[in-house]
């Protein structure tokens, strides 16, 4: 929790990870005084220089794919062609930035056979998201994540999801929320605990630093939260690797090469027996399902079917198992499908403590680097919380808290990129740069819809 992390240490900052995958931390040796400075953590020069002739093989490759295999133009609509490397080098997001100041709000970028539609104003994302949805769906986005999903929230079409948030909306009432504060502090309370270990151990280790990946730790304490709060299971991954753990993280990896790569090999018949990474991605998913369909069976030999009333006034706080799928398998009138509550809670463990871990890593990569802010924000949290644990109505008046979290949301939304397929022939608004009467795009087309440079490019918000 980020209240709880805020108050613990104190943060300065400068630089940024490339990759923002980690952030490098130094702390002195005396403990009443530690601080923590997030630097950057640079790879090594040499290694980095005897990769770029094998990078420019890639990408003139890639340029030869791309011109082979891609198509013509969208009419007249700019065209911005990508190399392999601005897929690793650095973040996806900063690499549409750029391309929207070169080519406009709306372009089509193409990486070898794969080509997409990436729309960069609000005015555009309206029309897709809003006075056209029935024209999209969730498109390669539902290809890459329903064979780990299902019919989850996220790859769900529009009925699927409509039907879905009906029944698991009610889960997340007062009385619940109350109880996962609780959660959420224990939880809180072992990620801090091991970074005070970790700061008292480099006194004695003659150490001038250690070393913290932000965006593993969150993962790890979001995991946790996760486990307990959703399915009343302990993955202890703040201190232990379960193989759940380990299988969640292979399933992801999984799902990014499947996002970037140019050929979709693993849908054919054999790959999933032949192809190594698809042997282990089947048994990434058979470890999950496993951990999964036991959680499923367990609630339901235990159920107290009622009405959602009464659900809903349950002593959360006294509940031996509080989580969401003990209120899901009780809830009266609903089908407990097994295959369902599996893709739900899927969903929640694959998607929900990522990019939660994200805008934790975020928001405190945010306060390093104004370290005024930090104060602020550690003098609300002394203030509001004293030495006592949050509770439910405290975390209402720490404000401040929230708006550094909506801030840090803003800056770096999660997710960056929201994904659609077109269903039918459009007319999409030029957009900035565009052509006034707009772009038409057949059936199929693939767009992107870059959130992160529709919120934070001066030229909409003029901040």
């Amino acid at each position: 929790m980020v209240a709880v992390a805020i108050s613990t240490v104190t943060l300065t900052g400068v630089n940024l990870h490339t990759r923002f995958h980690s952030s490098r931390f130094s702390s002195h040796s005396k403990r009443s005084s530690s601080t923590i400075r997030c630097q950057a953590v640079n790879g090594d020069k040499k290694k980095q220089s005897s990769s770029s002739s094998s990078r420019n093989v890639f990408d003139n490759a890639s340029n030869l794919l791309t011109n082979l295999l891609s198509g013509g133009s969208l009419g007249n609509m700019p065209i911005a062609e990508g190399a392999v490397t601005d897929l690793f080098d650095r973040p996806l997001f900063f690499s549409l930035y750029d391309w929207f100041l070169e080519h406009g709000s709306v372009y089509k970028l193409a990486f070898g056979p794969k080509a997409f539609v990436v729309v960069s104003d609000p005015i555009v994302a309206r029309h897709i998201l809003r006075e056209n949805a029935f024209s999209y769906d969730k498109g390669v986005l539902a290809d890459i994540l329903e064979p780990i999903m299902g019919k989850g929230l996220i790859p769900a079409d529009l009925e699927t999801w409509k039907q879905r948030r009906r029944v698991i909306a009610p889960g997340f009432h007062t009385s619940y929320l109350e109880a996962m504060v609780k959660l959420f502090t224990s939880c809180s309370e072992r990620t801090v605990l091991k970074i005070d270990k970790l700061l008292e151990g480099e006194g004695y280790s003659g150490q001038k630093s250690i070393e913290l990946d932000l965006e593993a730790e969150f993962s790890n304490l979001a995991l946790d939260i996760i486990g307990l709060g959703v399915f009343n299971y302990d993955f202890g991954s703040v201190t232990n690797e379960s193989p759940v753990i380990k299988a969640v993280y292979g399933t992801l990896f999984e799902a990014e090469h499947r996002s970037t790569f140019y050929i979709p090999y693993w849908k054919f018949p054999l790959a999933r027996w032949i192809v190594p990474r698809q042997r282990k991605f089947q048994d990434d998913l058979k470890v999950i399902n496993t951990c999964l369909d036991g959680l499923i069976r367990n609630a339901k030999e235990s159920r107290e079917e009622t009405d959602v009333e009464k659900l809903q006034q349950r002593d959360y706080s006294n509940l031996k198992d509080a989580s969401l799928l003990r209120f899901l398998v009780d809830m009266r009138g609903v089908d407990v499908d097994d295959r369902q509550l599996r893709d739900d809670l899927m969903t929640m463990l694959i998607a929900g403590h990522e990019t939660t871990a994200a805008v934790l890593t975020w928001a405190v990569f945010l306060l390093a680097q104004n370290p005024d802010k930090m104060k602020k924000a550690q003098a609300e949290v002394d203030s509001v919380l004293g030495t006592g644990k949050p509770t439910f109505e405290l975390l209402k008046k720490l404000q401040y808290i929230r708006l550094i979290v909506v801030e840090a949301l803003r800056l770096y939304p999660q997710p960056p990129l929201l994904i659609r397929r077109s269903l039918k022939s459009d007319v999409l608004p030029g957009g900035h740069k565009g052509d006034k009467d707009g772009y038409t795009i057949p059936a199929g087309t693939d767009v992107f819809i870059s959130v992160s440079t529709n919120i934070c490019d001066t030229l909409f918000y003029g901040i």
